[in-house]
């Protein structure tokens, strides 16, 4: 009878390999891990108050247009893309309380669609007489500044702006002049034809509106914000909703909007308030039961905009709920397009 006997070689060369096999397993993993915590890799890390306050500056530069032109030797007049048309008594600026002359700039700012308002964090919420808010239809948000060496201008004689009626779906007979004041939370609040008294002057009355076929004609003795307004009008019954952001997320580092479906472009509602448990509220009872609209979430962090939107008919007293999962990046542009493509 044959005997194999084992092959003591070839086992003692297995044995010797193991351990050889496992140290090229440790290695890789090494590799794996410094690879992936590479420092020079874009860390993701969620919105702060200042990412979103710093998107929100950017699209607002973005928005802004501005003109050299010279002061002491008459009217300005300039004419922006959209073809808007705005007249300054060049012979009536103060700076400090002097009459100013010689070279000034003017910035300018205009807003016709939702999508650039939400960015811009500019939406069209109008003062009940009551110190509620509801939604307003625009026929233009608008805003100009005059400085000369950084120092802002004031003017003793009304400005004009020609706004055509056609970038806002033709002319409306029941529009009237809004005056735009920021709160000390950097909100813009629209209120109808008086700047508010937020520093405890009193109200003042503000400007006039003409409105013909073709034109919008605003005449207004001051800078800043200026809008053409209707209040939004629903027969239907009202109610207020409660959203909930993605987790992670409130009223610091991300904002919730409305678009109310049928309404075109030149209208976004927001939820102004923030509950104790963590909501998003519309309060006011100021939305019909059974519109349909869309609700958008949107924030901003690694210098990308974040948005979600969800198609919903409202419910009475509804709550509605974003995850991270709903959401999308997008870039500005991306985000507006998205905006003006819900109708």
């Amino acid at each position: 009878m044959k005997i194999t006997k084992p092959n003591h070689r070839r086992n003692s060369t297995n044995f010797n390999r193991r351990p050889k096999f496992r140290y090229l397993i440790f290695i890789l993993l090494a590799l794996i891990t410094f690879f992936s915590c590479n420092p020079s890799e874009p860390i993701s890390t969620i919105a702060t108050t200042e990412s979103f306050a710093k998107a929100h500056d950017l699209a607002l530069k973005g928005q802004t247009q501005k003109f050299i032109v010279t002061a002491g030797v008459g009217p300005i007049n300039l004419t922006t893309p959209n073809g808007i048309a705005i007249t300054i008594n060049g012979n009536k600026l103060l700076k400090n309380g002097q009459l100013v002359t010689g070279p000034i700039l003017i910035e300018y700012i205009e807003l016709f669609d939702k999508g650039r308002m939400l960015v811009t964090n500019k939406p069209t919420m109008g003062l009940l007489p009551n110190g509620d808010q509801k939604m307003l239809i625009s026929g233009g948000e608008f805003f100009v500044k005059a400085s000369q060496n950084g120092v802002a201008l004031t003017t003793s004689e009304n400005m004009t702006l020609l706004v055509p009626t056609a970038l806002t779906n033709g002319a409306d007979q029941d529009m009237t002049l809004w005056t735009g004041n920021l709160d000390d939370t950097g909100n813009l609040i629209w209120a109808e034809g008086v700047a508010l008294d937020l520093d405890g002057s009193g109200l003042v009355r503000v400007g006039q509106l003409t409105v013909d076929q073709d034109n919008y004609t605003i005449s207004i003795p001051g800078f800043g914000w200026t809008n053409v307004d209707k209040f939004y009008s629903d027969p239907r019954p009202k109610t207020t909703i409660l959203v909930g952001a993605p987790n992670g997320y409130s009223n610091t580092n991300s904002a919730i909007y409305l678009s109310y479906d049928g309404e075109g472009s030149n209208a976004l509602a927001k939820l102004d308030t923030y509950t104790a448990g963590g909501l998003f509220s519309e309060h006011y009872g100021q939305i019909p039961i059974g519109l349909a609209c869309h609700i958008i979430f949107v924030t901003a962090e690694n210098g990308e905009w974040k948005y979600a939107i969800k198609a919903v008919t409202i419910q009475e007293n509804a709550i509605y709920q974003f995850t991270d999962l709903d959401t999308v990046t997008a870039t500005e542009a991306q985000l507006i397009a998205a905006i003006n493509a819900i109708q």
